[in-house]
């Protein structure tokens, strides 16, 4: 519980921002959340990596592969890839996989639209830095569809709690979330 007192205190002092900004989704907000000043940091990345890891254990997903949109999801997906290999270095467990999806295919080499580790026949857990409409997470995941994986769910960092849990789930996707968005406002100084 330390561990994730310690990251809400992160993304509350060091990504979350008040004022007027538009958002990737186009809507308009008073609250930024700009989670790669957290997710990005050593600090950040040794809390996320742990945390992510846990909360796929405990949901029981058994997950071969994790990864996501890039670039938010990013240094998520690689944290708790690390973590699951640390965990797997001590027994019990395998390693987690890492991938990332391109926002289009390249148009060169293999034309990837998902680099990294992933194979087809995985079991996914989609992976997002911040929820606010579940655009990005089901972007990702037709992806992961489409070269032959399964997505078993969504593990987001922060969900700004403004329907994007409710799409995914709409759309078939169980949601795990670290942080809620009303939590970190409560710690913004």
């Amino acid at each position: 519980m330390a561990h994730r007192s310690a990251l809400l205190d992160l993304l509350a002092h060091r990504s979350a921002r008040r004022g007027q900004f538009t958002l990737a989704s186009g809507r308009q907000s008073s609250l930024y959340i700009d989670a790669r000043r957290t997710t990005m940091s050593p600090d950040g990345l040794a809390l996320v990596g742990p945390l992510g890891f846990a909360a796929l254990r405990d949901a029981g997903w058994q997950v071969q592969s994790i990864g996501g949109l890039t670039l938010g999801a990013d240094p998520v997906t690689y944290a708790i890839s690390y973590a699951s290999a640390l965990a797997a270095r001590d027994g019990g467990t395998k390693a987690l996989r890492a991938f990332t999806v391109r926002k289009e295919a390249k148009a060169h080499g293999t034309g990837k639209l998902i680099e990294g580790t992933f194979e087809p026949g995985d079991r996914v857990a989609v992976i997002e830095d911040v929820i606010t409409t579940g655009g990005s997470a089901l972007r990702a995941a037709e992806a992961v569809r489409a070269a032959g994986g399964e997505v078993v769910g969504v593990l987001a960092l922060v969900d700004r709690e403004e329907g994007g849990r409710e799409a995914l789930a709409a759309a078939g996707l169980a949601v795990i979330t670290l942080a809620g968005a009303s939590e970190i406002v409560a710690r913004m100084p």
